[in-house]
């Protein structure tokens, strides 16, 4: 094995060694300074100037925006550094101690996506000593697993800024040029309960609920109709009735129900549209029903990301890869860059296949051609 290659291999052992889950739910959710720090020092010793920005009030989430070389321009290599809760019995190695078997690197993050740092670090070590006419930034962020709240302060701070920025997401190191947005929504119905007995007595919150179910499988496939989009596998939004919650007893009219659902919108739409279309049908069945229904988000929406077919970007990560750039249905950082002003792509070793999954691997024949990837984008971006 080269000598590099035990680096990285070191690297990424320290790197999921380092718990940093990031959660909703606040029994799982940990920092990532630690992983920021590591990062930190490894790319000050390669001579990049590196800025910690701060996410959360006490300092334990935190992003890293690392730069080589100075002015306009250049390139964004960037990744997050928090992974999902995991349960350690379903693993057949420790998910938090690296394991190499089977020409494959097992570990939290390995793949989603810790793996992607050590070798955008090798791939940077290569210019140490070269000026670049454009600057090399590495950028790592906190929460995306959960809020984006590292993504969001990247944009509120209003930086970094560069010609182009590749996402490391697992892709198979396949452009990626496009995803669907996500946005989570509780729909809350509050009626009148009552004795069972006599339905005049209340007012059913889960009667309303059904009207409601049908009422948005109704407009899904209005959404079907208005936004597909044949580049994606699954061409058209989905909408998912995922949970409801509801009553207390069977002899009893229900006074409150409560649904969840999410929506993943093609590019062609937005978030804000379809939800203000979703908001004004609840508000007329709760006209029509005598009931109250409120709509409220459940996380921070994510929007749809498109980057053009012919820009500069997808044009050159097709050529290096010889791949055609893709669509995919999981949402990424890739919004909040491009809104920094950045030509925009997701290209990444391993398979998203793996994340989020027990037994999460890195495959070891991914590491050299993810250098070698990478080098060349530095390359055209930087030099």
């Amino acid at each position: 094995m080269p000598n590099s290659d035990k680096l990285i291999i070191q690297q990424l052992r320290q790197l999921v060694g380092t718990p940093s889950v990031s959660s909703t739910d606040p029994h799982w959710d940990q920092g990532n300074r630690a992983v920021i720090d590591l990062l930190a020092g490894w790319l000050a010793d390669l001579g990049f100037r590196t800025e910690i920005q701060q996410v959360s009030t006490d300092g334990s989430k935190a992003n890293l925006i690392a730069t080589l070389g100075s002015g306009p321009g250049g390139l964004v290599l960037a990744g997050h550094t928090d992974t999902v809760p995991f349960d350690e019995g379903r693993w057949q190695s420790d998910p938090l101690g690296l394991s190499e078997r089977d020409q494959r690197l097992y570990g939290l993050g390995s793949t989603d996506m810790k793996g992607f740092f050590p070798l955008a670090i090798a791939a940077a070590g290569a210019f140490r000593d070269t000026p670049l006419k454009q600057p090399l930034i590495v950028l790592a962020t906190a929460d995306e697993e959960s809020s984006m709240n590292g993504a969001r302060a990247l944009v509120e701070a209003g930086r970094p800024k560069a010609r182009a920025a590749i996402i490391g997401e697992p892709t198979s190191l396949v452009p990626v040029r496009m995803h669907k947005g996500i946005m989570m929504e509780a729909v809350q119905i509050t009626g009148r309960a009552g004795h069972s007995s006599n339905p005049e007595l209340g007012n059913s919150a889960l009667e309303g609920l059904h009207t409601v179910m049908g009422d948005l499988m109704t407009y899904r496939a209005g959404l079907r109709e208005r936004y597909s989009n044949d580049f994606f596998d699954v061409a058209w939004p989905t909408l998912n009735l995922g949970c409801v919650h509801g009553g207390d007893s069977p002899n009893r009219i229900c006074g409150q129900a409560e649904l969840h659902f999410d929506l993943r919108m093609t590019p062609a739409g937005d978030n804000d549209t379809v939800r203000e279309e979703i908001a004004r049908r609840l508000s007329r069945i709760g006209r029509e029903h005598s009931l109250d229904i409120k709509l409220r988000p459940l996380v921070n929406a994510i929007s749809p990301f498109e980057q053009a077919a012919d820009s500069e970007l997808v044009r050159l990560a097709e050529r290096l890869t010889g791949h055609r750039a893709e669509a995919v249905a999981f949402a990424t950082e890739a919004p909040f860059l491009q809104a920094l002003g950045m030509e925009t792509i997701v290209m990444g070793p391993g398979s998203i296949d793996r994340a989020h999954q027990p037994d999460e691997y890195l495959e070891l024949d991914q590491i050299q051609p993810c250098i070698a990837l990478l080098q060349q984008c530095i390359r055209h971006y930087c030099l």
